[in-house]
Order: C-alpha cells, then structure tokens, then sequence
C-alpha cells in the first residue's frame, strides 16, 4: 500500500501542486492510503482537488484512503458537505478542536 504525504499547506496556492501530485497516483491500482495529519491550512479549491481524485479512483474500481486527518482538513470537508465523498470517518465525539478554515466556502 503507497501512502502520499498530502503537506501542511493545502492553500489555493497549491491546489495545482496538488493535482499533479496525485495524477501520478490515479492509475496505480494498489490501495492509496494519503496522510493528511500535518494539513493545516485549507482551501476550497484543494478540497475540490481531493474529492474528484477520490472519485475518480473509485469509480476505476481503486481503494482511496486517509491514514490521518488533521482537524483543519475535516473541518473544512465539513463545512463543504463533501466528508462522505472523500471518505471520512464520522465524528470524533472526544474532539473539540475548532480551527478556522480560509474560504472554506
């Protein structure tokens, strides 16, 4: 199983860097777990980025994943709805950690 690192910066900036780096991962058919554990800062955009990869290997028949979850990147999924589509685990109820998200919508 490969797992990308997705970085701390997940800014409009680096949706683009984004992209690219995981087109290079859309056709690999083992299991892709990426690790979004150091996300800190999130942009609609990225998010936009992550989901159609997401869907994209899974309508290709290819398992997706997040090994870590930083509490900026669920908030943000969140915020746009779009936590069922990338995946998501549901709630962590022990968790109160709020962090603002930049353009989240």
């Amino acid at each position: 199983m490969s797992a990308v690192p997705l970085g701390d910066d997940l800014g409009i900036e680096a949706a683009t860097d984004l992209k690219q780096q995981l087109s290079a991962h859309l056709a690999r058919s083992e299991p892709l777990m990426l690790d979004a554990g150091a996300v800190q800062r999130v942009h609609t955009a990225s998010v936009q980025v992550l989901c159609t990869f997401v869907r994209e290997r899974r309508q290709a028949g290819r398992q997706t994943g997040f090994s870590d979850i930083s509490p900026a990147l669920r908030d943000a999924a969140r915020l746009l709805g779009v936590s069922v589509q990338l995946g998501f685990p549901g709630p962590d109820k022990d968790s109160n950690n709020k962090q603002a998200v930049e353009n989240a919508a």
